[in-house]
């Protein structure tokens, strides 16, 4: 009988836990990333009474009960934040704390503080790469992680046009003479971003022959004159097309190349490649009986541009956009793979630590290796439930009235007892 009161107790003191838990869960109901946990309860060894092989067993109670967090898919819902980011699937960001510890959290409520630094909003760095590639320009994601540094109020360096393209008819109806005449005008980008119209004139001299010449206003350029078209030297030839309209000379393979020099502006030469072909081998010009006109032009250069916006994509890259129209990655967040999750121990601000029983993490690239994808503009809320959670506190109160009237029973017997010495 009077081991009903410690029974009771350690009973009392397990629900008082499995409330406590209840407790947290709740509170964090609304706390992104946030995994609910669950109690388990276990009994105490028992003890066997009288001479028979355990007929009679009597437990000592339940021990402290073990919580488990359920680390559960919590709904992705979207967001304001242009850096807010959800982990859709198994995985977790990996960030440093300001001791340069790590950590690993589901919370994607990222910003960035005044030195660039993507961090969370607890002030945890977050981890990834962003070491570009010099021949291609994307991050490399080969190296060891660091801290993801996003550019701010930073300008792109302009891109000087090295190739370029026109894709157009002249009409194989035309007289050869000055009525055939037709033009293209095309801005190109110098080494300091400045814009120059190369024009390109084509007039038919002969039966499938045109003669082809490029010019640039005078006024950019040393020799020209301001207001006159200045012709380019050696930019200029003859195309030549066969009975059925197609491009025969120049060659496929056989660009035109453009090169300007002593710009006003200081710049540097600029050396164009006027590729008349596709690279698949089919001819950008043609010679048809319709009027002449161009359907299409391009060239690769850009001005010197400012950065207008930054954002996490989906699939954790950090985006980058130009006041040009121009998108550039220049950084990768990283995700970390744990094969149990269940071990890892709360850190607070929403993140994990290891513990001696986790396994160890494997870090890579969203998608790959088991780990989930990454969604932008989103977080993962928490995945509390209300109902279950009022149905557990409902249950774990009525635990602990019962277990409350065993203690006062076994007082109660016990006052008995002692009054029967009497």
């Amino acid at each position: 009988m009077f081991t009903s009161f410690s029974t009771a107790l350690s009973a009392l003191s397990a629900t008082s836990t499995a409330i406590d838990v209840v407790g947290n869960n709740l509170a964090n109901m609304n706390t992104p990333g946030f995994k609910t946990s669950e109690v388990d309860f276990r009994d105490l060894v028992t003890q066997s009474l009288g001479a028979g092989l355990g007929e009679t067993q009597v437990g000592f109670g339940t021990g402290l009960p073990l919580t488990v967090r359920q680390f559960t898919q919590g709904a992705i819902q979207t967001s304001s934040g242009v850096m807010d980011a959800a982990i859709q699937g198994d995985g977790f960001f990996v960030v440093n704390d300001a001791a340069g510890n790590t950590q690993y959290t589901r919370a994607g409520n990222f910003e960035v503080d005044k030195n660039g630094n993507l961090m969370t909003d607890s002030g945890q760095y977050v981890q990834g790469w962003t070491t570009t590639d010099p021949t291609t320009g994307a991050v490399d994601t080969n190296g060891p992680i660091g801290n993801i540094v996003v550019p701010v109020g930073s300008l792109q360096a302009p891109t000087p046009t090295t190739q370029m393209t026109v894709d157009l008819n002249l009409n194989s109806a035309a007289t050869a003479d000055a009525t055939s005449a037709t033009s293209v005008p095309l801005t190109v980008y110098d080494s300091l971003g400045n814009s120059h119209v190369l024009t390109m004139n084509f007039e038919k001299t002969g039966a499938n022959q045109w003669s082809y010449n490029v010019t640039i206003p005078g006024e950019d350029v040393s020799g020209g004159t301001a207001g006159t078209p200045f012709p380019i030297p050696g930019a200029s030839g003859t195309l030549t097309f066969d009975a059925n309209g197609n491009l025969t000379d120049p060659a496929a393979g056989s660009p035109i190349n453009i090169s300007v020099s002593g710009f006003n502006d200081g710049a540097s030469d600029m050396k164009v490649a006027w590729n008349p072909y596709t690279s698949a081998g089919a001819a950008r010009i043609t010679q048809f009986a319709q009027p002449s006109a161009s359907s299409a032009s391009s060239q690769n250069g850009s001005p010197a541009a400012e950065l207008v916006h930054v954002g996490l994509a989906d699939g954790g890259g950090i985006l980058a956009q130009y006041s040009n129209g121009n998108q550039v990655v220049v950084g990768q967040v990283a995700l970390a793979s744990i094969r149990n999750p269940g071990t890892l121990l709360a850190a607070g601000n929403n993140a994990f630590q290891l513990s001696a029983l986790t396994a160890n993490p494997s870090i890579g690239l969203p998608g790959t290796g088991g780990r989930g994808q990454i969604s932008g503009g989103s977080i993962e809320a928490s995945t509390v439930d209300i109902a279950t959670e009022f149905t557990n506190l409902i249950t774990y109160q009525r635990a602990y009235e019962a277990n409350g009237k065993v203690v006062t029973t076994a007082d109660t017997l016990s006052q008995d007892t002692i009054n029967l010495i009497r």
